[in-house]
């Protein structure tokens, strides 16, 4: 396997300049690729079109705000196969004093019958059986009444130019399209409205989706009251009703988006915020509770011994949520608990810094490791910093498209379980266990860093992974995208990217069941913020197609 040539024997922190304090420093030791980005107001996301909407917003006199939001209306359209007008949202915004949290996640249908499951070993992927309430529309509209400057319309505009007039399909878009069109073809709707004469387009060539337009200028000039109570929501309601679903107008009409506050972990003299229940954050602060407990401030990240200690705390981390997570409403351990300190450094104990144990995990109940997600961070010159997130969850999500809208819904509802007496069971009226993850960091009382890694339950990994490479050591943002990653697969085997000889060896003798050579989307796709004294330093992941922007 081909990987980086220098081992990590040596006096690698005096090579790389790593600093274990509280400044950034600049070098890019893995390889040549993208140099960080510097700027007063900014924008950082997994496709350009969609950055360049975000970078206007801003141009415009808008809000960091305004900006998460034209950037992920314009993804909707540009990067179709990774979101989508029927996902779900997620979002943490720092307004210059305080973080606020929003949970735009939707309710299975009320009057979902169990019966629809009967037989099945787990949750269907496709079809209205996957479906939950879309949440993401009514998160552009709460975020834009408390935070927003620019007219809600105006956010809408390069979405509507791109879909009506054709945008250039990308060539990881364009790659994945090909993919999912393989999946779908006994979905009429979706092939009508993301083909061309029945295939996907190719990488380069321009495709419109005029169904995309119509229904995103009904969405802009009704203030999103059509998606859950107009129009759209009655045609959404009659193709479920023709399809005998579950789902009702009144699952529509009843959806609101949540605000909550956001749960934190402190260690290393800062703090990881992360959205409560029922996103999958929880894990991220589990692994790091445990972490801090481990020494890590002493070893380089790119050590064996590093790695391996993280990789021990996440499994612990994903069992305690695969048995505790779900709707807080069903949930019988309060998140607090698995965040206490006696708890984690109990559990601390129980890692050997020598074997690799892989008993904690419980691999039976998470669903597809797909990174299918898009992820945008953004700040503005005023300090308000925003980490957002939106998802169909797989792909185009359920295959299920409204026909004559471009509306395809998310398949959320695979989040689910079907194992009886789980907290995270499957049942009416619920919102199920959510991959998409925003982060944010703060230090002191004030913001840092916003930031994410979008790609299914790599993303609690990704933010352990970020925390420790720009919080503890003072990596640059584009530095600690770039960096090699690991990936604990769902078997409970360790997938790595390509690392030197002797890092490998000393895993493998760590008792770690390796996978080399994995795709490099299953590494999933960061986009990082940081705060600087004056202005924001940028990175955005070379994994993905977007870019990190500003002025």
């Amino acid at each position: 396997m081909p990987g980086m040539k220098d081992g990590l024997d040596g006096n690698l922190d005096s090579k790389y300049g790593l600093q274990n304090g509280k400044t950034l420093n600049w070098h890019l030791p893995y390889g040549p690729g993208r140099s960080p980005v510097l700027a007063a107001n900014m924008v950082a996301s997994s496709q350009p079109l969609a950055v360049n909407a975000g970078v206007d917003a801003l141009n415009a006199g808008g809000t960091a705000v305004d900006a998460a939001l034209a950037t992920a209306i314009t993804l909707t359209v540009v990067e179709p196969n990774n979101n989508g007008i029927g996902s779900d949202a997620f979002a943490l915004v720092w307004d210059g004093k305080q973080l606020h949290g929003l949970n735009a996640s939707g309710k299975s249908p009320a009057r979902l019958d169990l019966g629809r499951f009967a037989g099945l070993g787990h949750m269907p992927f496709k079809g209205w059986d996957a479906v939950t309430v879309p949440g993401a529309v009514s998160a552009w509209v709460a975020l834009h009444r408390q935070f927003g400057k620019l007219p809600f319309e105006r956010l809408f505009d390069q979405a509507i130019h791109y879909a009506r007039q054709g945008f250039a399909v990308g060539p990881k878009t364009g790659y994945f399209w090909q993919e999912a069109v393989k999946h779908f073809r006994d979905y009429p709707h979706f092939m009508q409205t993301f083909t061309i004469n029945g295939r996907a387009p190719a990488i380069g060539e321009s495709m419109r989706l005029p169904d995309h337009a119509n229904t995103l200028e009904e969405i802009a000039t009704t203030g999103g009251e059509s998606f859950y109570r107009g129009q759209l929501a009655e045609q959404i309601a009659q193709a479920a009703k023709q399809a005998g679903a579950a789902m009702t107008l009144d699952d529509l009409a009843g959806h609101k988006p949540l605000w909550a506050d956001p749960l934190a972990m402190h260690a290393f003299d800062m703090q990881l915020h992360e959205m409560p229940p029922n996103g999958q954050g929880l894990m991220a602060l589990i692994a790091l509770g445990i972490a801090r407990h481990l020494g890590l401030e002493d070893l380089h990240p790119d050590s064996a011994e590093s790695m391996h200690l993280q990789v021990e705390a996440m499994r612990i981390a994903w069992a305690d949520v695969e048995r505790h997570l779900a709707d807080p409403g069903t949930m019988k351990v309060a998140p607090e608990a698995l965040l206490a300190d006696d708890y984690l450094a109990g559990r601390a104990s129980e890692i050997s810094a020598s074997q690799a144990n892989p008993a904690p995990l419980a691999y039976s109940l998470m669903g597809s490791p797909e990174s299918d997600t898009v992820y945008l961070a953004t700040a503005d010159s005023a300090g308000m910093m925003v980490s957002f997130i939106q998802s169909n969850y797989l792909g185009f999500g359920s295959g299920i498209v409204i026909p004559g809208t471009g509306i395809s819904m998310q398949n959320r509802g695979a989040g689910f379980v079907l194992e009886p007496g789980h907290v995270n069971q499957v049942g009416a009226g619920k919102r199920p266990f959510h991959t998409i993850i925003p982060g944010f960091v703060t230090a002191r009382g004030q913001a840092r860093m916003s930031f994410g890694v979008m790609g299914g339950h790599m993303q609690a990994q990704g933010h352990l992974q970020m925390f420790v490479r720009v919080g503890l050591h003072g990596q640059n943002p584009q530095a600690a995208s770039d960096a090699p990653r690991w990936h604990l697969r769902t078997d409970g085997r360790l997938a790595i990217e390509a690392m030197p000889e002797a890092t490998i060896k000393r895993l493998q003798d760590k008792g770690h069941d390796l996978v080399l050579g994995e795709p490099e989307h299953l590494f999933g796709g960061a986009q990082l913020i940081c705060k600087l004294g004056d202005g924001y330093c940028g990175g955005s992941d070379h994994r993905k197609e977007g870019l990190a922007a500003g002025f």
